[in-house]
């Protein structure tokens, strides 16, 4: 691949610089100006992903992703752990949000080998979850703000980030992969001081948010980077199969914790957001109201959680009975899903992991062709989509 530029240094040979191509040539034999760039693998945000993308000036012509480059076998290495071994190397494609990615996989285990949570630990998972969906939010907003060149935008999510990871690893010893949900329950009960810390640090984030609103969602840099880009009609957000806040920005109304709710979430008050636009911009705003809800749903958790144990006492190997189970949950971005077959043996026969970020990979090359050059980082964050996760 390459441009013709030209007789290279008088030697009859033509100089071509490697990632780049121009396409076609008119009636005078010129080139006609459809370029080919490689986008990545080596680029501002973190993981490794390219974007193959072919330009008519500013324009984006069609935008290929390239996946794949931090394959890392999950699904075969969960042949040749039993099903309690599994649950460390599961959370990395996704450390951010390690209790999203490992909730569908405890829910699966429990349901295949017939083991039963304790009330207690129900409630915990809960509060958990979504203490881990705001952290990741947190996350997600903070590299959102280098993509679009905003440094308080950076700063601010980060330093109310550590409040929360503060209460994550009080709870489970970890500051960032927890390994806290286990088949049965979570592996220990929270500490006494816990509730009070953790309404103290909830009600100050709540708080804190709106601030959010008036520096970064008000602030006409960022409207003018997001408002009116990358429009995801509802149709097509249903068509090619989005999920999460990118599916409710476009305003379909789908949440599995609302519907199909699991542990104890039918048992809590929370709404699910939504807005119809469907650009950047809402892409963006539905994570930040879903914080607000995320700390509801753990208040209300807090006040109605029993007394008791919090995890069922199980052998070093338990056995699944021989069969298949399925199970999904809401992460933070989206429905996360597993599907597990078992033959009987302490081990998995097999283990199949969903994730939204593979999904969001034909919706990103579907709102990046006909954009402009330059949205193409407002888009491509506003996706929320992490490579580690979707190359597992």
């Amino acid at each position: 691949m390459g441009i013709e530029i030209g007789k290279g240094r008088g030697r009859g040979e033509e100089e071509r610089i490697p990632g780049f191509e121009l396409e076609g040539r008119d009636e005078d034999g010129m080139d006609r100006g459809i370029l080919t760039l490689s986008v990545g693998p080596q680029h501002p945000g973190s993981g490794h992903f390219r974007l193959i993308v072919k330009v008519d000036g500013d324009i984006i012509v069609e935008a290929l992703p390239d996946p794949g480059y931090v394959h890392r076998g999950e699904e075969k290495m969960c042949e040749y752990r039993n099903y309690i071994q599994n649950i460390p190397h599961l959370e990395r494609p996704m450390i951010a949000d390690s209790c999203g990615i490992l909730y569908p996989y405890v829910l699966a285990v429990e349901e295949i080998c017939n083991i039963p949570v304790p009330e207690r630990a129900k409630y915990i998972r809960v509060i958990m979850a979504e203490i881990n969906r705001c952290i990741f939010e947190l996350y997600w907003l903070a590299i959102y703000g280098i993509f679009l060149g905003h440094s308080t935008m950076f700063m601010w999510p980060m330093a109310d980030r550590e409040l929360l990871i503060d209460l994550a690893e009080m709870a489970s010893g970890a500051r960032v992969t927890h390994a806290y949900f286990v088949p049965g329950g979570v592996r220990n009960d929270l500490p006494d001081a816990f509730p009070e810390k953790a309404r103290k640090h909830l009600l100050y984030f709540r708080n804190r948010l709106k601030e959010y609103k008036d520096i970064f969602y008000d602030n006409p840099l960022f409207q003018a980077r997001t408002v009116g880009v990358g429009i995801l009609r509802k149709e097509d957000a249903i068509n090619l199969g989005a999920t999460g806040p990118v599916l409710r920005a476009s305003g379909v109304e789908h949440d599995i914790r609302k519907v199909e709710p699991y542990d104890v979430y039918d048992e809590l008050d929370f709404d699910v957001i939504t807005m119809k636009e469907g650009d950047s911009f809402a892409r963006a705003y539905v994570p930040w109201l879903e914080m607000y809800e995320s700390v509801e749903i753990a208040l209300q958790a807090l006040e109605k959680m029993p007394s008791g144990p919090v995890r069922t006492k199980l052998g070093p190997n338990p056995k699944g009975a021989v069969g298949e189970v399925f199970k999904r949950v809401e992460a933070a971005r989206g429905e996360l899903a597993y599907y597990l077959v078992s033959d009987g043996n302490p081990k998995p026969y097999r283990v199949k992991l969903s994730v939204p970020s593979f999904r969001e990979i034909p919706v990103m090359a579907h709102l990046l062709r006909g954009a402009k050059l330059a949205d193409m980082p407002s888009i491509y964050w506003s996706m929320n989509y992490w490579p580690v996760e979707a190359d597992r």
